[in-house]
């Protein structure tokens, strides 16, 4: 943990705690992938790449009569989010105060957890990384403003994953824009339709900020993996007489082992691009 350089910080493990407190609060909420997916880690810092088993053949041999093959690794790929916390508010967290501005803290939990999860769903290709929506676009299913008609969706994306021989339990991560309309939507009877979508699926719905549509998946565990070296922590940058600068920082890669194992629920113009 040397690295973090966390010993020349100028303020007391009382404000280490509150800014890894406020942190942990922020990240519980806003990280959805991790609640669906397998979690391998954290390997540590020193960790570079995983094994993935698949070997790519040299076309220089190393000898008449022998074959050479290298090894593939997929590397893991380092996440920084900084932050910088004024030096007045430090003083009065030492000094007991429970109203301290944190906000800078809260900002870069939001954007380091959009980060994972936008990588873990969607992808992120200079990292190597094929998100799930991406790896399990071919069964993607069709969605309208309409949201009477969710649950049919939700419906078709489970038969689909029964149809490939994928038992459940079956969650829903679900992005900002499905979320908001399947809570603010009602039946003509009065009755939610988030609550249809409940008794389609016998795992969680998730809120996941940072997915665009919704992916319907299964728990049964095995099919995609998030691997992480260093988990997310706080680490020291420099600091003036005014000011502290802080980052939160992870290594991570995703491998999305059977895509057969979601069933991404795209909008009308999302799908026809």
């Amino acid at each position: 943990m040397n690295d973090l350089r966390r010993n020349l910080a100028p303020f007391s493990a009382d404000v280490w705690s509150e800014i890894e407190e406020e942190a942990a609060r922020v990240l519980k909420l806003h990280l959805a992938a991790r609640k669906l997916v397998d979690f391998n880690g954290p390997l540590g810092w020193n960790t570079s790449a995983i094994d993935i088993g698949w070997t790519s053949e040299l076309k220089e041999a190393p000898a008449e009569g022998v074959g050479a093959y290298i090894r593939l690794p997929q590397p893991l790929v380092e996440f920084r989010a900084p932050f910088t916390l004024m030096m007045r508010d430090i003083r009065a967290i030492e000094r007991g105060a429970k109203d301290a501005d944190l906000g800078p803290v809260v900002d870069a939990a939001k954007a380091i957890a959009r980060a994972e999860d936008k990588a873990v769903f969607h992808g992120y290709a200079a990292a190597g990384i094929i998100g799930i929506a991406e790896a399990s676009a071919e069964s993607a299913v069709s969605l309208s403003e309409d949201y009477t008609r969710y649950p049919s969706a939700v419906l078709e994306a489970i038969e689909k994953l029964r149809a490939a021989g994928i038992d459940g339990d079956y969650a829903i991560a679900l992005g900002p824009r499905c979320h908001a309309g399947l809570h603010k939507t009602l039946t003509p009877a009065g009755y939610p339709i988030i609550e249809h979508v409940r008794k389609l699926v016998s795992g969680p719905i998730v809120w996941a900020p940072a997915v665009d549509g919704a992916v319907v998946m299964s728990l049964r565990g095995g099919d995609f993996e998030l691997v992480v070296g260093r988990d997310i922590s706080v680490g020291y940058r420099y600091h003036t007489a005014d000011a502290v600068e802080l980052y939160l920082e992870e290594s991570l890669t995703f491998r999305p082992l059977t895509p057969e194992a979601a069933v991404p629920l795209v909008y009308r113009e999302v799908a026809s691009r």
